[in-house]
């Protein structure tokens, strides 16, 4: 049975022995494709650990530069604290501390350092922080909540700015100066206010090393605009059933070889972009039919997202096909 946190009790039980020996700064490790696997379940709708343990250890074997477990892509608000457990456990050693491990971490306060307190107990090596559950907070509100995630965890906290957690630059930048806060992850692709976020936070917190991520949905085809405000680090949902396109991908954003970046973009990532747009919660369901017409059986989406239309499933088959043609792989490649 896995032991839960108390409200209000700081989590600092002495680290895991999977995490011993691994670098302190999960800053300093953070550098390349940033791999968001799915959440697999059976036919029954049970976790499927078996088929995650095949699908994280494939991302790191293709070329990972850390595994976020549990996240939106991985149907965070689906799981029971137990399963959500289970998962970091077994993303934890499939990483084997080649990459890091970041778990999701959401709900209210007292449930978001419940998350916290599994994950270290799991080995994580860090937390996203997703937005507050249902509720629109003001700053303040959202300036406590993530304050007190950080003081009830020893682990580094990215805080993932979407839907009903916005920040202002002046709230970035108090976070910033907050122990234990060490990222943004921007999911509402808000350039200006991006902008201004960093400016603030160079003026306002000079000494933080403070990391920035493009967090939105097919992070690729927003990748050149972010990279304009000097923003590298991006999640790429499109790794977990295409892990060749991402790659390609990134290694010509960062190379500067923008030919390929335009062919990728206009050829691929455009119009997967198109079709994710044609359905609910196509953000998720539509990576993990991607994942299942790569060859593994990860299982459909939990309720209440829906599994995406035959036709849809259809146009993504061919699509990745075309993709991997794109980057020089022979067309079938995506069966």
């Amino acid at each position: 049975m896995h032991e839960q946190v108390r409200q209000g009790e700081p989590v600092t039980p002495d680290a895991p022995p999977a995490a011993a020996g691994r670098s302190p700064r999960l800053a300093d490790r953070l550098d390349g494709v940033l791999f968001f696997p799915v959440t697999a379940y059976g036919s029954d709708g049970a976790l499927d650990l078996t088929a995650f343990r095949a699908h994280v250890r494939a991302g790191v074997e293709a070329g990972a530069a850390a595994v976020f477990a549990c996240c939106g892509t991985g149907e965070f608000h689906a799981l029971a604290p137990g399963e959500f457990a289970d998962c970091v456990a077994a993303a934890v050693e499939e990483a084997a501390e080649r990459v890091p491990v970041i778990a999701g971490a959401g709900y209210g306060t007292a449930l978001a350092a419940q998350f916290a307190g599994l994950a270290h107990e799991a080995g994580a090596d860090g937390l996203l922080a997703m937005p507050p559950y249902l509720v629109a907070a003001g700053q303040e509100g959202l300036l406590r909540h993530y304050t007190e995630l950080a003081a009830a965890t020893p682990l580094p906290v990215i805080v993932y700015q979407r839907d009903n957690a916005v920040l202002t630059p002046a709230s970035v930048a108090a976070l910033a100066r907050t122990e234990g806060i060490i990222g943004l992850k921007d999911g509402i692709g808000d350039l200006e206010l991006l902008q201004r976020i960093i400016s603030t936070v160079r003026t306002d917190a000079p000494d933080e090393d403070f990391l920035y991520f493009n967090g939105l949905p097919t992070a690729e085809l927003t990748g050149p605009a972010y990279l304009g405000l000097g923003v590298r680090l991006y999640s790429s949902a499109v790794f977990a059933f295409a892990p060749e396109i991402a790659l390609a991908f990134h290694r010509a954003l960062t190379c500067g070889d923008d030919d390929t970046v335009q062919r990728l973009t206009d050829g691929f990532f455009r119009p997967l972009v198109d079709l994710r747009n044609q359905g609910h919660g196509y953000a998720v369901s539509l990576v993990k039919a991607g994942v299942r017409l790569r060859g593994l059986d990860v299982g459909e989406v939990r309720a209440p997202l829906c599994e995406p239309a035959p036709a849809h499933v259809t146009e993504l088959a061919e699509l990745i096909d075309h993709g991997l043609a794109l980057v020089g792989y022979p067309a079938g490649d995506g069966d």
